[in-house]
């Protein structure tokens, strides 16, 4: 397998993310530069070699001005929540694949790092194993060495084994600090004698001629005990991770080979959450006294973060994917401050009790208390009830929680470099470390009232992380309201439930039994129609009721209930189902709108050169003389020698196309006329101006990659990338009507839909009910637009049913395949089934706009053709401007305009 390929091949396995990626190719460039082997003894030559090494660096790293240890070592400078541990996997398997080392030694700062590591390259059950895919780490699975361990290892020596050395940086040091033995002090456990060893595992490491190491927080080593430490295991490469390129003294690395800086991670929106800095709207803290705004902070971080916690679980259940548990973050000024926010917090003043029970208080005076421990580190557990963590200063690097959301400084330090600090702990994603395109969700909350303009200065310096967060003040009104998690079902949903509140109230027992085994077979039927919308006799609804259908449905019903322990009822039920099927269906039919089902997405991009004819103005070549010189090797005497020819050289104008597809972009196979055509033009050119034409085989051998390289340079002039097409889909008769998820104000967040709401901004806030025709019984809409135009559709007497779809309705895809369109309104009329997006006037040009109104169009194209060769209703869209919606017109007229 050549370089390019294991690269390739570590990348996807591993699932690098784009700065990863290109730091892995780094590593391989290095591996490849540098000599990778020991420093020699003598201490003259070992400073020679080392200046070399770094030569080698720096002619194509000039950041690189020195290794600052006693042997090769480089730093990666990359944002915190990209994925440094996913890196470290990588160059270790790079490295074992491609070079053969087997050894390496991975430092960790601190316990928790320490802990989490063992974990990530040690324990394929965990779910952040990182050498998940890489085939050849099965069956010979790395040997994990620990601190806790090492002294244990009698077969160090297996051949072939990998082997991964993880230590926390305080066994150096600290493994004996301050024992003695005959007044003596002792040295630390690791550098002592090993019975299985003969000598101590330091000297065995120091020993190995193919260690390298990785340096987990490197920033945490570059001074003291702790670097001569390193030194002394005399690795071959040190390969350094760290956010924060600075050693103890604020100095920047000297070694960095690259960087990707939160600041870039957050100019690009990639990897990482969206901080946003928040303060009340028109907040002032004079005449308030610290307890106050101590009390506003923390009651406003509240109110964010149920709001937050509605978004994540309206998106969980409308996206079918994890619930995420957010949780609060309190920094304050000292463990005494935090004793007395925690009783705060925790007490029945604050919220009513709400929250007593689920405040965590983690510092150096509660952590070794075992079950604060273990609540503080399962937090992203769904389980785990704590939603309020009260920390000092136990927040340091590996804290990898992907959870928290809302964070509320309350020491008086400097808030600026407190956000900096902090931050970095929220910043993860708890979504495949990518962001969902919900803003909340995707957007990470530190409330700073009385020191909101001291950071918003601050902010001011470019090179400040600040600079690249957002500023917001919310009103106070909108801190206060509460919001809760509602679920619209669809009517035949809502329909089937006050069925069953009306059998539950029957008294009766036999009359009872049998209105529930008629409403339990009618369950039954509804919930399995939408299995069989593939099958091909199923081209509408209606097929559903030919009998070889029918048929099928009653099976897969008879098969469920006789899952687990049956149904005492089995019988009569199916009984049920056979005699009211046909009524069961019909009832489907009049509750649905039939959306054909299909998957919508955008062929491949298509690369292609197109004829030209060569500019032949620079195309001009002679043969050369060939020549051989010879050179005495005693008296150096030179002389020249004419050299003759076999005359062998092929195909002129194969030699010249061979070169030509050397070049990546071009294929032969798509190419080839192409290429014929060029070659043959230079060809026929140079040789018409050959002096010498009999030499002209001769002629395009020499010249062959600079005439190729010429050819190359005017084809891509010539290069044009298409625009694709949507695929044409396989289409099927229906779907199901999906339920919708949304957030609604507790109390006071329902109105008519005829009602006008003032002001019309607020529009968004509230679940609208009161509809006949729709699909669903609630709604929410964007704004007076979609309100108005749900009124005329309601009330017009052309509509018979309409939908708001749901985001997870349609499959129609947009933006390269990476967006997924969700329209407004699907309206469905006698004859026609409309697909209706209102839009601001001043955006119906915008590039997204078009884009997905061709996703819609094709959607109703496919749509159409489908329902046309089976006598169903076609398809159409409507591009609307909002200012063309108004309460008193009527949907003929948009039909007319804007169709």
């Amino acid at each position: 397998m050549t370089n390019d390929e294991q690269l390739q091949r570590i990348k996807n396995r591993l699932s690098l993310r784009e700065p990863l990626q290109e730091a892995l190719d780094i590593v391989a460039q290095v591996s490849d530069d540098l000599t990778l082997s020991k420093l020699p003894d003598n201490e003259d030559e070992a400073v020679a070699f080392l200046q070399t090494e770094l030569d080698k660096i720096k002619n194509s790293f000039t950041t690189c001005t020195s290794f600052q240890r006693d042997f090769p070592s480089i730093a990666f400078s990359i944002a915190t929540g990209v994925g440094k541990t996913r890196l470290m996997g990588a160059c270790m398997a790079y490295l074992y694949l491609q070079k053969g080392i087997k050894n390496f030694f991975v430092l960790a700062p601190n316990l928790t790092i320490y802990d989490k590591l063992i974990q990530d390259f040690g324990n394929p059950a965990y779910h952040k194993y990182v050498f998940n895919g890489i085939s050849e780490f099965v069956h010979n699975r790395p040997v994990i060495i620990t601190g806790d361990n090492y002294n244990q290892q009698g077969n160090l020596f297996k051949e072939g084994e990998i082997r991964i050395n993880i230590f926390n940086i305080s066994k150096f040091n600290s493994d004996n600090k301050g024992q003695k033995k005959d007044g003596i002090a002792l040295a630390p456990k690791i550098k002592r004698l090993s019975e299985y060893l003969g000598q101590s595992y330091w000297e065995y490491l120091s020993g190995i001629q193919d260690l390298v190491i990785l340096m987990d927080e490197a920033h945490r080593y570059h001074a003291g005990a702790s670097k001569n430490a390193i030194n002394e295991l005399k690795p071959i490469l040190g390969l350094e991770l760290t956010a924060t390129p600075f050693d103890e003294k604020q100095k920047p690395f000297q070694n960095v080979v690259y960087e990707y800086s939160l600041a870039q991670a957050l100019a690009e929106g990639k990897y990482v959450k969206n901080p946003a800095i928040a303060t009340r709207k028109n907040f002032d803290p004079k005449g308030r006294t610290d307890e106050e705004i101590q009390q506003i902070k923390l009651e406003d971080a509240i109110s964010i973060h149920q709001d937050t916690r509605t978004e994540l679980e309206v998106y969980s259940k409308t996206n079918d994917v994890k619930l995420v548990k957010p949780f609060i973050l309190v920094v304050c000024r000292d463990i005494n401050h935090a004793k007395e926010v925690y009783e705060y917090v925790n007490s029945d003043v604050f919220y009513e009790g709400q929250y007593k029970g689920k405040v965590l208080q983690i510092d150096s005076s509660t952590k070794k208390e075992e079950e604060i421990e273990k609540q503080f580190l399962s937090l992203e557990s769904p389980d785990n009830e704590i939603e309020i963590v009260i920390h000092v200063n136990m927040l340091k690097e590996g804290w990898d929680v992907t959870n928290l959301y809302t964070i509320v400084p309350l020491r008086a330090a400097n808030a600026s470099i407190l956000i900096e600090q902090t931050i970095g702990r929220g910043l993860r994603l708890p979504y495949d470390g990518k962001r969902t395109g919900v803003d909340k969700i995707d957007k990470l909350t530190v409330i700073a009232h009385e020191n909101f303009e001291a950071v918003l200065a601050a902010a001011n310096d470019p090179n400040s992380v600040l600079n690249k967060m957002n500023f917001i003040e919310i009103p106070e009104e909108d801190l206060k309201t509460k919001t809760e998690v509602v679920t619209s079902k669809p009517v035949i949903d809502i329909k089937l439930e006050n069925e069953q509140v009306a059998v539950d109230k029957i008294e009766n027992v036999v009359t009872k039994q049998k209105a529930q085994n008629a409403l339990d077979a009618k369950k039954a039927i509804i919930n399995s129609l939408p299995d069989f919308n593939t099958l091909p006799e199923v081209r509408k609804v209606e097929d559903l009721n030919k009998p070889e259908v029918k048929r099928k449905v009653i099976r897969q019903i008879e098969k469920k209930l006789s899952e687990g322990q049956g149904n005492l009822f089995a019988v009569d039920i199916l009984k049920e189902a056979e005699e009211t099927y046909e009524k069961i269906v019909a009832s489907y039919k009049e509750n649905i709108i039939e959306i054909p089902r299909m998957d919508l997405v955008l062929g491949e991009v298509t690369a292609t050169f197109n004829h030209f004819n060569l500019d032949l103005t620079e195309f001009n070549y002679q043969a050369l003389d060939q020549e051989i010189i010879r050179m005495g090797l005693r008296d150096k005497l030179i002389e020249t020698i004419k050299a003759k020819s076999s005359g062998s050289y092929g195909n002129p104008v194969k030699m010249i196309i061979a070169e030509l597809i050397d070049y990546p972009e071009i294929d032969y196979d798509d190419n080839a006329d192409l290429l014929y055509h060029l070659a043959n033009q230079a060809y026929d050119y140079i040789l018409e101006n050959s002096v010498e034409k009999d030499k002209i085989h001769q002629t395009i051998f020499q010249f062959k990659s600079a005439i190729a390289d010429k050819i190359y340079n005017q084809m891509k002039v010539h290069f044009t990338l298409s625009t694709p097409d949507y695929v044409a889909p396989r289409v099927y008769a229906f779907t199901k009507i999906e339920q919708w998820n949304f957030s609604a104000l507790i109390n006071a967040g329902y109105r008519d839909y005829r009602e006008v709401v003032v002001p019309t901004i607020s529009v968004a806030k509230y679940v609208f009910r009161g509809f006949e025709k729709a699909c669903h019984f609630e709604y929410k809409f964007d704004s007076k637009t979609e309100q108005d135009l749900a009124f005329v559709i309601e009330n017009d007497a052309r509509v018979i049913k309409w939908l708001r779809p749901a985001s997870n309705q349609f499959r129609m895809y947009w933006d390269n395949n990476s967006k997924r369109y969700e329209p407004d309104f699907i309206i469905e009329t006698e004859d026609t089934i409309y697909m209706v997006e209102p839009k601001s006037s001043a955006n119906m040009n915008d590039s997204d706009v078009l884009a997905k109104k061709e996703a819609a169009v094709k959607y109703c194209k496919y749509a159409s053709k489908f329902t046309a060769e089976n006598n169903g209703k076609p398809w159409r869209y409507l591009l609307v401007p909002h200012n063309e919606i108004s309460r008193t017109i009527n949907f003929d007229l948009l039909i007319a305009k804007f169709s």
